[in-house]
């Protein structure tokens, strides 16, 4: 039973494994593709090429909530596999900025996809004592999609020779397109993995499957505990709710103010300034004083930081609880991004950067990174799961794609030191509201949730 929840889980995560390595490749691939079409010295195009797939993620959350409350979460992860593969192939196809924009945004979609559904099937398959170490598993793939894709950037980048013009190389031809083409693998698994998979038991109740939804939930949790998982979701939903029932419900003040709670958590992640680090690094590493060769490294290095220390997080979630790291994750990165502003202010260089960035990384997978995904995937009703994490989700996309958008414009008019200082700034106020908003979710079933949060 255990290691049939572990399978499905890792199956349904492999969504956030794709997410994670279509979101961080292109910051491998910038300084090659920016070369190839001739964006390098353009910060507004350079924005807005890192900012189309987000454009993408916000419309496959807005149509995602919906439909995965009316067809369910297995076909739409089956879609966004698909639709990874569509992105990846053409992607590193093209030959014009305008096409390659549109299979970024493609790719987007299936990032959208991907990212509300993985912890929301995971979500509702797990048993509440151990909720938030298995939605963990989707957080835990993310990051190694990312490191997947640092590691895959690194091999496939030649060295560069110095002074040597970027389109005259392999690398500014040919190496940036593989590092596309290279998602095809985890996406073409992850789309036939899909196939062994159930549907979610939750939803299945919902629909009136009753028998399927006890089938399911006897494999996971064994056919005493079945009977009564059936029976707890029904108790409070004794009816289908279409999606214009779930917006209704939303009118209600303890329902809204959930959902309210979910978008501020959600943008704020996204708006603790941490995830430019992974598609800019390029320009956080230069103004530390590394070449581009270096920068590749530094990049893994970041990345393997962001392994280990979501590990931690992994297993922390159920005994500190999600507000105590959330409040832990704010409090840490406002004090290391004060630090890393003053050093760029005053030009410190090279290594003492490099250990900022890594605690700053480590700081976010422990907290912010995880324990975000577990809280939208766990404090809204189960009516209205499917559009309330839509919502959040659209929320955490629209503030990703501010972030990544503005990164170039607001560093260069601001610098690297005024930048992060601001970035600390926002930290601030997420500590301030995660201290006023936030209730523990800790050790409590989705329904027992529902009716201590909404009644």
């Amino acid at each position: 039973m255990k290691n049939y929840l572990l399978m499905i889980s890792l199956v349904s995560a492999l969504g956030g494994l794709l997410f994670g390595y279509d979101w961080v490749v292109i910051g491998g691939a910038k300084p090659f593709y920016e070369a190839f079409f001739n964006i390098a010295s353009d910060p507004v195009a350079q924005g807005w090429v890192m900012a189309s797939a987000i454009l993408g993620c916000i419309f496959g959350v807005m149509v995602t909530g919906a439909l995965a409350d009316a067809y369910g979460r297995k076909p739409l992860l089956i879609a966004s596999a698909i639709i990874f593969i569509i992105s990846a192939v053409g992607t590193g196809a093209v030959n014009s900025i305008t096409w390659f924009i549109i299979y970024r945004l493609i790719g987007g979609i299936a990032i959208g996809i991907a990212s509300n559904l993985s912890p929301m099937y995971i979500a509702e398959v797990s048993p509440q004592e151990k909720r938030g170490l298995y939605v963990s598993i989707n957080q835990l793939t993310i990051v190694l999609g990312i490191l997947g894709a640092q590691i895959t950037n690194w091999l496939i980048a030649e060295p560069m020779p110095e002074g040597m013009n970027i389109l005259e190389t392999w690398n500014g031809q040919w190496g940036w397109r593989w590092m596309f083409w290279a998602e095809n693998v985890p996406a073409i698994l992850f789309f036939i993995l899909l196939f062994f998979i159930p549907e979610s038991p939750r939803w299945l109740a919902l629909k009136g499957y009753e028998s399927k939804a006890v089938s399911i939930f006897s494999r996971i949790y064994g056919s005493l505990r079945a009977n009564d998982e059936v029976s707890q979701v029904l108790a409070d939903h004794s009816q289908e709710t279409s999606f214009r029932d779930g917006l209704q419900m939303m009118k209600r003040w303890k329902v809204l103010r959930l959902v309210i709670i979910g978008a501020v958590i959600a943008a704020f992640q996204q708006w603790c300034g941490t995830n430019v680090i992974f598609n800019y690094a390029e320009e956080v590493f230069e103004a530390a004083g590394y070449n581009v060769s270096d920068i590749l490294f530094q990049i893994v290095l970041t990345g393997i930081t962001n392994v280990i220390f979501t590990f931690v997080g992994m297993y922390t979630v159920d005994k500190l609880g999600r507000r105590a790291l959330m409040l832990l994750g704010a409090g840490a990165l406002a004090t290391i991004y004060a630090i890393m502003g003053t050093c760029y202010y005053f030009q410190v260089m090279g290594w003492p950067l490099l250990v900022l960035v890594m605690l700053a990384i480590a700081a976010y997978a422990m907290t912010l990174a995880p324990v975000t995904w577990v809280v939208i995937s766990e404090i809204f009703p189960n009516r209205i799961r499917g559009v309330a994490m839509g919502i959040s989700t659209f929320s955490l996309w629209t503030a990703c794609f501010v972030l990544t958008y503005s990164f170039p414009s607001i560093n260069a008019w601001m610098g690297a030191s005024g930048t992060f200082w601001l970035y600390g700034a926002i930290c601030v106020f997420g500590f301030i509201f995660v201290t006023c908003a936030l209730p523990e979710t800790r050790g409590k079933s989705l329904e027992e949730l529902e009716r201590e949060l909404t009644k």
